[in-house]
């Protein structure tokens, strides 16, 4: 949830017990159950007022975002039984992964849930500080099933903004797997994720759907959320759940006879609410939608720049405007330290030269036409090529390097350029030897959305193109092949399919100082480090050493010199919320 209370904020509030309400009379007696609570982390920041309610739709599905119950670890051990008490809980969810030492997980003792890799606050009290829905390991972990998967293929990217609106396409996933959170809730759930097999998803459906039936309002979750079964919320009519302004009365269009309800209608009611949650997590804008929580905001509105583009002007108008006003003959007003200061941060809340020269840097593009003076030898980032101001980043797909530099740190400097990589009619030609499995291909190997390994230099890591042209992921088709296509006609998929390799989508760069370690790999742990990845990406792509490179990176002219204000504008960004 969002509170927009000035421009310091953005409240990610996600548990505000209302005490306990008499349960339904049914299920079994916990009287004498183990006790052990939820541990649903509360306020723990002094000075942060306590945000308003949350809407129904958002506060329940923030419950099935914290549901641990869906789990295959859960269903495997339940006998049956939506309400039973474990006597163990998964070893996954036992720690956190950290980049260092791991730390006690938030859910041990139960099954693994969304949350567990996207968290808030849970770690704060440990020195980690909050996090916009990311945990901090390079991968997150699997549920051991048996398969030999252990991690995600790929770093736990933020939640928050992750759903704003845009011109382009929806695409969630750092390789635009889905078009929809509704697509994304339901795949997680069913997944790998939380445990299930690719040939186990009519029983994952079944499962969830059971659990939704019988749940009882007594589990310590549930608790937490009113006491209500999930029966009595989804039918929202009950006259003890409030009025439909309150909490747990649920809008008319999200309301499901649960009795009477499919399985899959089950399913696709528990992703809407969950995707309704998702959709409420974004950093914080003012009243005309304007973001108003980072020192780089709070810099413009001083000096009174424009802090998004008019109604009506591109976005490279709008960001070129902006650096002519920065560089132009006018004063300009600094945030100076001490004048305010963060909550939730270990950084000073300022906006001075130094974050200038940065902002500089980052805006600044090298100039075109037939009498440009010569190319400057560095002060050139290009960065609003792909992260364009005021969102930062522009929701599309680009080659960093990122996948090349991981698979040749293994096999060495070159590998990558040396990968066999099929084409279309080879792969679907093959499909359990080259896509990812799904339930059509339970069997497939994947070996191309994978971690790089030593011992097999099949394995990598090629984004976008595991799912451009990939006939088990229909959805996304349509709205990948007009973006690939540019403003020209459909190209074929056979032409657009090697134009996708290694192609991933970048994140908004607000806020990341709680989504680290960075890249899709999670390879970096400081912006210094991501500032030099994108150096030396930047002269591979000049030489030709790197493989289907993004075409901005060649627009990249960095020193060392320039990193340290790149950097300190790049914590600009940065802004407190709970």
């Amino acid at each position: 949830m969002v509170f927009l209370a000035g421009p310091a904020c953005l409240w990610l509030a996600w548990s505000h017990s209302l005490g306990t309400i008499p349960a339904d009379n049914t299920g079994s007696d916990l009287t004498n159950a183990p006790r052990r609570p939820f541990k649903i982390p509360k306020a723990v920041v002094a000075g942060f007022r306590v945000p308003r309610p949350d809407p129904a739709k958002v506060a329940i599905g923030e419950r099935l975002f914290l549901e641990t119950r869906f789990s295959q670890f859960f269903f495997a051990r339940c006998r049956g039984d939506a309400n039973t008490n474990l006597p163990s809980g998964d070893p996954v969810v036992a720690t956190t992964l950290t980049t260092d030492q791991p730390l006690p997980g938030p859910f041990a003792g139960f099954a693994i849930n969304c949350r567990a890799c996207h968290l808030v606050n849970e770690h704060f009290a440990a020195g980690l500080g909050n996090r916009t829905y990311a945990d901090f390991a390079r991968r997150s972990p699997l549920p051991a099933r048996g398969d030999g998967r252990t991690l995600t293929p790929r770093n736990s990217p933020p939640i928050v903004n992750a759903t704003i609106p845009r011109e382009r396409a929806l695409f969630l996933h750092f390789d635009g797997e889905f078009v929809s959170g509704n697509d994304l809730v339901k795949a997680t759930l069913t997944g790998r994720n939380f445990g299930w097999l690719p040939n186990e998803r009519g029983q994952a459906v079944r499962h969830i759907a059971r659990i939704i039936r019988d749940d009882d309002g007594r589990g310590p979750l549930a608790r937490d959320f009113g006491g209500y079964a999930y029966r009595r919320v989804f039918a929202g009519q009950d006259p003890e759940l409030g009025e439909e302004s309150e909490r747990f009365h649920l809008p008319e269009e999200y309301r499901l006879e649960v009795a009477r309800a499919t399985d899959e209608q089950i399913l696709d009611a528990v992703a809407r609410l969950i995707s309704a949650y998702m959709d409420s997590l974004f950093f914080s804008r003012d009243e005309s939608a304007e973001y108003d929580g980072s020192p780089y905001d709070w810099f413009l509105e001083t000096n009174r720049l424009p802090r998004m583009p008019d109604t009506g002007q591109s976005e490279t108008y709008y960001m070129r405007n902006l650096l002519d006003l920065v560089n132009g003959p006018h004063p300009l007003q600094f945030i100076k330290p001490g004048a305010l200061r963060f909550k939730t941060l270990k950084q000073e809340f300022r906006f001075g030269l130094e974050e200038l020269a940065g902002m500089k840097i980052f805006f600044s593009k090298v100039p075109h036409g037939a009498h440009d003076p010569p190319r400057p030898k560095h002060g050139i980032g290009n960065c609003v090529a792909c992260h364009g101001a005021p969102d930062f980043t522009d929701f599309s797909f680009h080659n960093t390097g990122a996948a090349q530099e991981e698979y040749d740190a293994v096999h060495g400097p070159g590998a990558f350029l040396l990968l066999n990589i099929p084409g279309l009619a080879q792969r679907n030609t093959h499909p359990d030897a080259w896509l990812p499995p799904s339930p059509n291909h339970p069997r497939a190997f994947g070996p191309l959305l994978d971690i790089p390994a030593a011992a097999d230099p099949g394995r990598a890591d090629l984004g976008l193109w595991n799912v451009f042209a990939n006939p088990d992921q229909p959805r996304s088709q349509p709205a990948l092949r007009r973006l690939l296509s540019g403003e020209g006609p459909l190209a074929s998929d056979e032409t657009l399919l090697p134009q996708t390799v290694a192609l991933f989508k970048p994140p908004s760069l607000r806020g990341l100082a709680f989504s680290g370690p960075y890249l899709h790999t999670g390879r970096k742990d400081t912006l210094e480090e991501v500032i030099a990845f994108y150096l030396r990406m930047s002269n591979l792509a000049r030489a030709g050493k790197l493989r289907n490179a993004a075409p901005e990176l060649s627009g990249i002219f960095l020193t060392e010199e320039d990193i340290e204000p790149l950097a300190a504008f790049l914590r600009s960004l940065n802004e407190d919320y709970e």
